[in-house]
This record gives C-alpha cells, sequence and structure tokens, in this order.
C-alpha cells in the first residue's frame, strides 16, 4: 500500500543562509571546468551530474552548524537532466552496516529554475491542479505533489527531480542516518 508522503518545503530556510558561500563554490568549479582543471562527474548524459560529492568544506558545514563534520553531496542538474523516481532507504545489509538505515533526506535548492526542475513525490495524490501556478509546471511535475526549485528552500522526504527545461539547478542532498555515518 502506498502511503502519502508530505513534502516538507521551508522557504526562508535559516539553516541555509551560506547559500552565498554554495554559489562561490558553483562559480569557482564552473571556472575550473571551463579552464580544463576538473572535469565533470557524471551519472549518465539524462540524468544529474554529481560536484564536489561527499567533500568537506567550512562552507558546507556550516550550512547546518549544530551537526558536526557534515558532509553533503552537490548536485547540478541541467537542461533535459533529471533524477528518476527513488526512495533513499536500502533494502540489502551492505549500505546499512555503515550508519544504518537512512532515516531521512534534506534537499537543499541553491538557484531557482527557469522552467521545470520541480520535486515531485509522484506517490502523494491529490487534487492540486487549482493552484494558481498549475500551468507553470512541467508536464512531470504534474504527475504528483510538487516541489519548485527555489533557492534556500529545502524539502525533506522521497522523490524524484523532473528534468530541467530552461536553466540550471542546483542543488545537496544531505542524508541522515539511524548511527553516525563515517566516510
Amino acid at each position: 500500500m502506498t502511503s502519502l508522503h508530505y513534502a516538507a518545503s521551508i522557504p526562508s530556510l535559516r539553516l541555509l543562509s551560506k547559500c552565498k558561500s554554495i554559489d562561490s563554490l558553483r562559480n569557482a568549479h564552473t571556472i575550473l571546468t571551463r579552464n580544463g582543471l576538473m572535469s565533470d562527474i557524471s551519472c549518465a548524459t539524462k540524468l544529474v551530474s554529481l560536484y564536489g560529492a561527499f567533500g568537506y568544506t567550512k562552507d558546507a558545514r556550516s550550512v547546518f552548524d549544530q551537526i558536526p563534520e557534515l558532509k553533503f553531496q552537490v548536485l547540478h542538474y541541467q537542461v533535459g537532466q533529471k533524477y528518476e523516481p527513488h526512495y533513499d532507504y536500502f533494502l540489502d545489509e551492505f549500505n546499512t552496516k555503515n550508519g544504518g538505515q537512512r532515516i531521512a533526506t534534506v534537499l537543499m535548492y541553491f538557484s531557482d529554475v527557469d522552467d521545470g526542475g520541480e520535486t515531485v513525490f509522484p506517490a502523494a495524490k491529490g487534487n492540486i491542479s487549482a493552484v494558481q501556478w498549475w500551468n507553470e509546471l512541467s508536464k512531470c511535475g504534474k504527475e504528483g505533489l510538487y516541489v519548485l526549485p527555489k533557492k534556500r528552500d529545502a524539502s525533506l522526504d522521497p522523490s524524484n527531480g523532473c528534468p530541467v527545461v530552461k536553466g540550471n539547478n542546483w542543488s545537496s542532498t544531505k542524508w541522515f542516518h539511524v548511527h553516525e555515518f563515517k566516510v
């Protein structure tokens, strides 16, 4: 039986007050890539490119000041890129040995997207077509409850990332485990 997943979008999340620092990291990566000093780590042509996966930085730790030694993954979706519907828990013993099961995922948005790039919760059902911005959603964004990618917002739930139609979507993922996760 499918349960309803509540999308907790938190506008102007105080924990993301360091977006300017993240913007600096994003811009630095763009310059390094353009000059051939760094390459994209790409999952697949239609999927998301990963930048700075699981890297320590002073700026990264400042996103959640109350969590020591934070590690998180920075994602960059370009036009046509998406993330397929998925759950952030594991069904095997191997992936739960370090830190135990994932108990929460926080997706933080570091940019606005011109068109597309919504985070959708396809298992969640409801009549949301009456909202005034319904016609602004991409086809993918109309497939379930959704969160528009807005800089400084965050979402906490199982999801998929819709393809970016226009612009770029910069975001970050932080997973919380039952026990400490050591990388």
